[in-house]
């Protein structure tokens, strides 16, 4: 008896020496997060770029190995992504993160700009990397696939509303159009200036009550991609594991060899920020239109006219893949310190209210499947970046539904649902409030 307990913890301990977090033995990565934990306690982390890579890093790698080795959040809301998120928005909560290091990873996130270097990064080698066929026919077809899922989520909203007591009016205003808009910055920022200044009310007043829709939904999309997620398996012809479109793999594969290469790795980097950077500008001249949205269209212009040499391309595309497997969990772990507020989303923890933002997400998801299923996509991606992807918040948002559903891939086309029809469901906004009250 004793020598087979003694053998089983030999196994279990030859078992622990195997696993690897980030590439780094289990016994290593842990004393570098107690050292990491340490420092961030004393308040001897360095500030800046340094600082902040150290927790977004370290605790990224330790919740995403969490995440996807834990029973029923691996297998049905996200796993690592999930994890990331919430495990870090939970520190923040419960005051067990430094006000200094939320500063610094705030200001590293946003001020310094790594969540836009990181989307940038993806969106350009994302769609440069693209089939070019496979680019300019799913495109065609997108755009009205996601407005056909948002206009079938607003009257749906509308209509339970009207049946529990909420009201018609305010399930659409204040539920649907908060979540579509495109995030905080974008969406509900705008959305309570313009209410406010229609309305004579407080623009404070008005944003505390769309915040936690914009949140919940937030929330739920990136559940809703994990369960996604496990539907594909369990009816793989719903799935098309990362592919929008239904075509034969032969019509639509570049079979290209790209190896890494140091210096393709600049070059991606440089494209990425040029890209970025036009995009930019572009938006101080149409700033209805958001900097990614412009992003996009050059991207994916240049890529359907062939101006972008193929050696650019397979740059572009080496980086957004260093990018996204290096840095993805360790931005989702910045979101979560910077961007998730547990405290809001607990307050809205009403049953009436979380149906409604349940409805909304789930005529997204509807609507999108089998609108995707119509013109040719599949019903799960097409769920996933056509609907769920127009009810996160933003940029972030994306990067978390689409982590959670392990489709990094589609990101352009979830920019897409996510900037341009954020950009739109302003417009549209700016015209009901002034016509429905």
């Amino acid at each position: 008896m004793d020598l087979n307990i003694q053998t089983r913890q030999m196994t279990f301990t030859e078992k622990l020496k195997t696993i690897e977090i980030s590439g780094i033995s289990l016994p290593f990565y842990l004393a570098i997060t107690a050292i990491v934990s340490i420092m961030m306690y004393m308040d001897w982390l360095p500030g800046g770029m340094i600082g902040a890579f150290a927790i977004m890093m370290v605790f990224g790698g330790l919740f995403n190995t969490i995440g996807n080795n834990t029973p029923i959040l691996k297998t049905y809301l996200g796993g690592g992504a999930i994890a990331c998120i919430f495990a870090s928005a939970f520190l923040v909560t419960f005051k067990l993160i430094p006000v200094s290091v939320i500063d610094n990873v705030d200001t590293f996130m946003n001020t310094t700009g790594f969540l836009n270097f990181y989307i940038a990064a993806l969106i350009t080698g994302s769609i440069l990397g693209m089939n070019r066929k496979l680019l300019l026919n799913a495109a065609i077809r997108f755009l009205p696939v996601a407005l056909c899922s948002m206009t079938f989520a607003i009257f749906m909203v509308g209509l339970f509303g009207m049946l529990t007591g909420y009201g018609f009016i305010d399930a659409i205003m204040y539920i649907a159009i908060p979540m579509m808009g495109g995030g905080m910055g974008a969406g509900v920022v705008p959305l309570s200036g313009m209410y406010a200044e229609a309305l004579g009310q407080d623009s404070a007043v008005i944003i505390s009550r769309m915040i936690p829709a914009s949140t919940l939904g937030n929330v739920m999309a990136i559940i809703g991609s994990g369960l996604l997620a496990k539907l594909g398996e369990v009816k793989p012809a719903l799935s098309g594991n990362g592919k929008l479109m239904k075509k034969d793999p032969s019509d639509m594969s570049e079979n290209k060899v790209n190896k890494p290469d140091l210096q393709m790795l600049g070059i991606g980097i440089i494209l990425s920020i040029f890209f970025y950077m036009a995009g930019t500008i572009i938006s101080k001249y149409v700033p209805t239109i958001h900097a990614y949205a412009w992003m996009i269209i050059l991207v994916a212009t240049s890529k359907a006219i062939g101006v972008i040499p193929e050696k650019f391309e397979k740059s572009a595309q080496q980086w957004s893949q260093f990018v996204m497997s290096n840095w993805t969990s360790a931005l989702l772990v910045g979101i979560g310190i910077s961007m998730i507020d547990l405290n809001a989303v607990a307050a809205s923890l009403s049953p009436l209210y979380l149906l409604l933002v349940a409805v909304v997400v789930g005529g997204v998801v509807i609507g999108a499947g089998l609108g995707g299923y119509l013109v040719g996509f599949y019903p799960i991606e097409s769920s996933i970046t056509a609907g769920l992807c127009t009810t996160n918040m933003g940029g972030t948002g994306d990067i978390a539904v689409l982590s959670a559903a392990k489709r990094m891939e589609l990101l352009p086309f979830a920019q897409i649902a996510t900037r341009i029809c954020g950009a739109l469901i302003l417009v549209l906004a700016s015209i009901l409030i002034r016509v429905l009250f």
